[in-house]
């Protein structure tokens, strides 16, 4: 997925390039590359960041449950 988040970088660097002044080019920059990008890269992790912090819960959940004598 993140071969869309490159290929989307370089057309806008491309557009940002042949934009007719440096204000532009650096709105087209940031409204249309970085903010884009950034967005979809946290929206593609999302799942990645779920299943570690599921990870991390089930360790302690698995850490207590050793530590305690009385679970069964």
């Amino acid at each position: 997925m993140y071969i869309v988040a490159i290929g989307w970088a370089y057309v806008i660097l491309m557009m940002a390039i042949t934009a007719s002044s440096v204000g532009k080019a650096l709105a087209i920059l940031v409204f249309l590359g970085a903010l884009p990008i950034a967005l979809f890269v946290y929206v593609v992790g999302g799942r990645k960041r779920r299943v570690r912090s599921m990870t991390v819960s089930d360790q302690v959940a698995d850490q207590r449950n050793a530590t305690d004598p009385e679970t069964d």
